[in-house]
């Protein structure tokens, strides 16, 4: 199955959906968005990667930023912080450039991982942009890195198979979500009190009886 360019999904957004699938939905389907400390942060640490050189060359090494890259399998487009090409007998031919090229997509994060239970949402959204460059370039790629702001290092991040099916299984949700305009209830749990949708999605009512319960133990009562 392919998608057309008019069905594409932002990239993006399947972080969002890893983390917390009410809050992707609020974003990309109910089109709502509020910021906090930590949304402003990590907005800046991203237009300062883009703002730099959009092409750099350093030896054998050339390094591109802000790179849009798409998939019509997974339906997805976004951009890449940073796509690192070395050079390499292995690689592909990229037009313009001499010699054979190995990506590798580096994605800058303003704090720690992203975790949700067993999914790192940081290394899904990292994977996706790999398997667009794979796509767009016709290429394999390994790994990618995760350059997190406050260890100021890189991550190396193995795209293994299973990595790569949770990403195809998340964005066909995804999808499908869309495809329904539907918004999921809200999972309570406390990284809900970080999060900067917290006064639109309103996680506290979640825990509190539905008016249709209230209603029937009343009822019940006077019975």
């Amino acid at each position: 199955m392919t998608f057309s360019e008019d069905e594409f999904l932002q990239l993006s957004g399947l972080q969002h959906f890893a983390f917390c699938r009410r809050q992707w939905a609020l974003i990309h389907i109910e089109l709502q968005w509020s910021e906090n400390w930590h949304t402003t942060d990590g907005e800046l640490m991203h237009k300062r990667v883009h703002d730099s050189f959009d092409h750099e060359c350093r030896g054998e090494k050339r390094i591109t930023r802000g790179m849009y890259v798409h998939s019509y399998k997974l339906g997805i487009s976004g951009q890449c912080d940073v796509v690192e090409f070395n050079q390499d007998e292995s690689g592909v031919p990229i037009e313009g450039w001499d010699g054979f090229w190995q990506p590798y997509p580096i994605e800058y994060k303003r704090g720690k991982p992203l975790v949700s239970g067993d999914i790192n949402a940081d290394e899904l959204q990292l994977c996706a942009q790999a398997m667009c460059l794979e796509e767009m370039l016709l290429c394999d790629i390994r790994c990618g890195y995760l350059f997190y702001g406050e260890a100021r290092r890189r991550h190396e991040v193995v795209l293994s198979s299973s990595l790569r099916q949770t990403v195809r299984d998340f964005v066909n949700e995804m999808h499908e979500l869309y495809r329904r305009g539907a918004t999921p209830l809200c999972r309570p749990k406390k990284a809900c009190g970080s999060c900067s949708l917290n006064e639109l999605c309103l996680p506290k009512l979640m825990k509190k009886k539905s008016a249709l319960t209230y209603m029937r133990n009343s009822s019940e009562d006077f019975a």
